[in-house]
């Protein structure tokens, strides 16, 4: 139901002028607000507040890993970025993030299955290896533990 008279009002939008167009927008916006059904869309990994006293260090991981994620970042490597030891890494990112560094780049990998699937029509495959993940199997399995569905019924009901 809110779909459906969201997706009315944004049509009516589109070939509306002016002021009416600002309240078109803020009637589609309060019933996305008023709404009680809410599904997250992404992943953690799309985009995460960081603590402002480390902000350096975990920016500077944060970007590599978003620029690189899509290939193997080996645990020496992304230290290498941080400035420390592969072990001090370890403990450095989960004392942060609470939560691995190998977990952290699932999140951003499904984020970014996440936005393929509903800006692209790649197949499921594709999509896959494009999101970083080197094997089918493993992209499903964390696809279903972070979001809760198959990326095709996310796809299905994004699509609703």
């Amino acid at each position: 139901k809110t779909r459906q008279k969201v997706a009315e009002l944004l049509e009516m939008l589109l070939t509306s002028d002016g002021s009416l167009r600002i309240m078109l927008l803020i009637e589609a916006l309060n019933t996305i607000a008023e709404c009680k059904q809410l599904n997250a869309l992404s992943s953690i990994g799309f985009k995460q507040e960081l603590v402002e006293a480390e902000s350096d260090r975990v920016n500077a991981i944060y970007d590599y890993s978003l620029k690189n994620f899509k290939r193997k970042i080996q645990l020496e490597e992304i230290a290498a970025v941080a400035n420390i030891s592969p072990n001090s890494f370890c403990r450095y990112f989960k004392s942060r993030t609470r939560k691995t560094y190998s977990q952290f780049l699932i999140e951003i990998r499904v984020g970014q299955a996440c936005k393929l699937l509903i800006e692209n029509n790649l197949s499921i495959k594709q999509l896959c290896y494009e999101s970083g993940f080197n094997n089918f199997t493993s992209f499903h399995k964390y696809f279903k533990m972070i979001t809760g569905k198959s990326p095709l019924n996310y796809q299905k009901e994004f699509m609703a």
